[in-house]
């Protein structure tokens, strides 16, 4: 019991500490240990992708998803702060004003995606973080097996490349884009606690308009990826170009509840 209070009270303190008074310390030292992770998988990508593909991936999309996830809590911990200073956002924080003005402009959700929290500003949720690498961790097979498929049905060939690259686009963004997306917030949902009105209510209010940010960012990506990439690189550039996407998906997921 007092080892379990005083790691509590080591979190808040460190939940307290912030860089130059705006980013918050134990944000950055998780992203920072990630980093750590990546730098190391990106070193040894090639042997550890030899000797166990799947495994890579899974790791892989993990470690990514929570880079992702810690971008997004970042962001709103930012953000939050800087409202909540006396006088609110302050002329010379550019970085908080901009976090700001991009939550107002986000044209695919009528609400902010950065949610108001009860927190001066919100504590890091490892929690969160778990669910999110968990997510990716266990999403990676499918998704590697889904650009094995599409590399068997559509080969790319010296002699036809843009062709087969397109129906690969296509298929992926009419089959497995929606796919994903619903099994995205049913999961988190879930894990989150939610039941089956939970999940209904978060696919009634996420789900088109994500799909419809999806169709803006996605195809023009995976025209790349399936363009240029090896299969084995696939996931990974995905995964990488998607901390981005990642990011606004957990905003999206955390703004709705």
């Amino acid at each position: 019991m007092t080892w379990e209070l005083s790691q509590r009270r080591f979190v808040r303190s460190i939940n307290s500490k912030y860089i130059y008074g705006r980013i918050p310390l134990l944000h950055t030292i998780v992203f920072l240990i990630e980093m750590a992770f990546i730098a190391r998988l990106t070193a040894r990508f090639n042997s550890y992708y030899d000797e166990r593909p799947l495994m890579t991936m899974m790791v892989t999309n993990a470690i990514l998803g929570g880079v992702a996830d810690t971008v997004a809590q970042s962001i709103t911990a930012i953000r939050e702060r800087a409202l909540r200073q006396p006088g609110g956002l302050k002329k010379n924080d550019g970085v908080a004003i901009e976090i700001h003005e991009l939550d107002r402009k986000n044209p695919f959700y009528e609400r902010d995606l950065i949610p108001d929290s009860l927190g001066l500003p919100p504590p890091f949720d490892f929690e969160r973080l778990t669910r999110f690498m968990a997510y990716g961790f266990c999403m990676a097979p499918v998704q590697f097996k889904w650009f094995r498929f599409l590399e068997r049905v559509f080969p790319v060939t010296k002699t036809s490349a843009f062709v087969p690259a397109m129906k690969r686009v296509a298929f992926d963004q009419l089959i497995f884009a929606p796919f994903g997306l619903a099994v995205f917030y049913t999961t988190m949902t879930i894990a989150e606690g939610g039941g089956r009105r939970a999940v209904s209510n978060k696919l009634r209010d996420m789900y088109i308009p994500t799909l419809k940010a999806n169709y803006v960012v996605w195809p023009a990506v995976q025209i790349v990826n399936f363009r240029l990439m090896p299969v084995q690189f696939q996931l990974p550039f995905v995964s990488t170009i998607g901390i981005a996407w990642t990011a606004y998906l957990s905003l999206t997921n955390s703004a709705s509840e």
